[in-house]
């Protein structure tokens, strides 16, 4: 059974990957860790915006950062956030169903 705590820090997650900006820098560390200035240039959004973003996302726990010298890069904390954020962007992307419609029903067979 699932517990109301686990539901709050499910909730925490959700709202921390509330925004598009958001979800596209977890699907950019995907691939592994990035550095700010490797973010801004995939993204083409201005570097405060991206640190903004990347502030929340340390908040909620999603990302880490590990100093290389001068520079921060930045990590996921559990690749399962990954798989969430690309199977919700996958989900979007579909065509066969808008928001507001049931998806088809298929027949059972075998």
């Amino acid at each position: 059974m699932t517990t109301p705590e686990a539901y709050e820090a499910a909730g925490e997650l959700l709202r921390a990957l509330a925004a598009p900006l958001r979800i596209a820098i977890v699907t950019e560390l995907r691939d592994g860790p990035r550095c700010v200035h490797e973010l801004v240039d995939a993204l083409g959004v201005a570097q405060p915006l991206v640190s903004q973003h990347l502030r929340v996302l340390r908040g909620a726990s999603v990302v880490r950062g590990e100093r290389r010298g001068r520079e921060i890069a930045y990590s996921l904390t559990d690749e399962h956030i990954g798989r969430i954020v690309a199977d919700a962007v996958s989900h979007a992307g579909e065509s066969d169903t808008s928001p507001h419609e049931a998806p088809p029903v298929r027949p059972v067979t075998g």
